[in-house]
């Protein structure tokens, strides 16, 4: 008996190995296609980029490339991708969870899916809903690293932006937009003298109905002959570049809610409503004038202490003590101490969200008590508030950023090459 049990463990044995190495010979290994600095890109890894590229190409009917420059393409993505990862996990990048949460659900609205069908969706793209999170949170860190990095390589001078807005280019750009409501009688060619006077006088009927409050859009599908009666007489958004000659002549001095007087063209009478306007006039803004004194936290002095401290020269100032001299003295903000805390003419969305939310409860000559922001604890006094016309400076801003956005794509690329060419890549396929 036992000779048959030693026999028996030993076939056991023997059949347990011979399993092993079955399933050792089926189960598929991963393995490193390249080293990039720290970092590795995993065969798995170039699987699952691959497939997803491959049902979004035949999704839409494009032609696959040979499997190997396919693959090689793919694979020197995800060394760039890789690459700029790294970077970013070195400057503490990070995307919140919630910003995650909100991208998918922008995306699965945009497509006017169900959970269940956004994940079929999926699915026949080759991917789950956690590799899709994965590849958007690694979007959102390239894209941060991108725009990081390139933005501070592009310089945008002062007459570069004056040569652009005194472009034909730019005034087109920076001239406003309309968008405007037509009514047309048609004149019948052929008309006597009585007839065109009394559609003439319908134009002027249908203009003081307009003014009184009637809805424009109803009286030109009612009565317009024109092209876009059925939808109101809408004529969209339009530059006064896009319109016609006559019309632009009538519209320049249109205030919004405005109708035109009847003018006349070969085709007939003409009314033009403006209905909205966006660009040109004045860009009013509130502007705010406040001063701090900025106490910092660190190893030596804790919150409490902080606050303690704003506290008694809260106290100092209201018994007569000189705000400005305090903070010569106290604040650790070093950019506005030598000003007496002095933070000049503030445009709305200048500063951190806790500093923004105290200084628009205060009125003018008002005090906060003392606050915390990520700098650390404030005491903050509100001087004084204007409107101020924005307009040019707007008009500058934007201009600039449209010739930064021109430029990125190019310095983007020239940026990449050099982060390859200083990375240490070695390709393992």
């Amino acid at each position: 008996m036992k000779s048959f049990n030693k026999k028996c463990v030993t076939l056991m044995l023997a059949l347990s190995t011979l399993a092993g190495w079955a399933h050792a010979e089926v189960q598929t290994l991963d393995r490193v296609v390249a080293v990039v600095d720290e970092g590795v890109v995993m065969e798995s890894e170039l699987n699952a980029k691959l497939r997803g590229i491959v049902a979004k190409l035949r999704a839409s009917n494009t032609e696959l490339p040979p499997e190997d420059v396919l693959k090689a393409q793919v694979l020197d993505h995800l060394v760039n991708e890789q690459i700029q990862l790294q970077m970013a996990k070195r400057a503490g990048a990070k995307v919140p969870p919630e910003e995650l949460d909100q991208m998918i659900q922008r995306i699965r609205a945009s497509n006017n899916l169900s959970e269940a069908e956004f994940a079929r969706e999926l699915a026949a793209e080759g991917l789950s809903l956690a590799e899709l999170r994965e590849d958007l949170r690694r979007e959102m860190l390239v894209r941060q690293v991108q725009q990081g990095s390139v933005n501070r390589r592009i310089q945008v001078t002062e007459s570069e932006i004056e040569n652009f807005l005194n472009s034909t280019e730019g005034k087109f750009w920076t001239s406003p937009e309309y968008q405007l409501g037509h009514i047309l009688i048609a004149v019948p060619s052929g008309s006597s003298e009585a007839q065109i006077a009394e559609l003439e006088a319908k134009a002027h009927a249908l203009r003081e109905e307009a003014l009184a409050g009637a809805d424009f859009r109803r009286l030109a599908v009612a009565n317009s002959a024109g092209q876009n009666a059925l939808e109101g007489g809408d004529l969209g958004w339009r530059k006064v570049a896009q319109l016609p000659t006559l019309f632009a002549d009538n519209v320049a001095n249109l205030k919004v809610g405005d109708v035109t007087e009847p003018f006349r063209s070969g085709a007939g009478f003409h009314l033009i409503k403006l209905h909205n306007q966006r660009g040109g006039g004045e860009v009013l803004i509130e502007q705010t004038k406040a001063r701090h004194i900025l106490v910092k936290t660190n190893e030596v002095v804790n919150d409490t202490e902080a606050f303690d401290k704003l506290t008694e020269l809260r106290e100092k100032i209201l018994a007569g003590a000189d705000f400005a001299e305090l903070a010569k003295e106290h604040s650790e903000d070093l950019g506005s101490a030598l000003q007496g805390g002095d933070l000049g003419w503030a445009n709305p969305g200048q500063f951190v969200p806790a500093f923004e939310e105290t200084m628009a409860q205060l009125k003018p000559g008002e005090m906060s008590q003392p606050f915390r922001s990520q700098f650390g604890w404030h005491l903050m006094q509100v001087l004084e508030r204007r409107q101020q016309d924005m307009s040019d400076t707007m008009i500058k801003n934007q201009a600039a950023n449209l010739l930064r956005s021109r430029r990125f794509e190019e310095e983007l690329q020239v940026w990449l090459q050099e982060i390859r060419d200083e990375a240490y890549v070695e390709l393992k396929l």
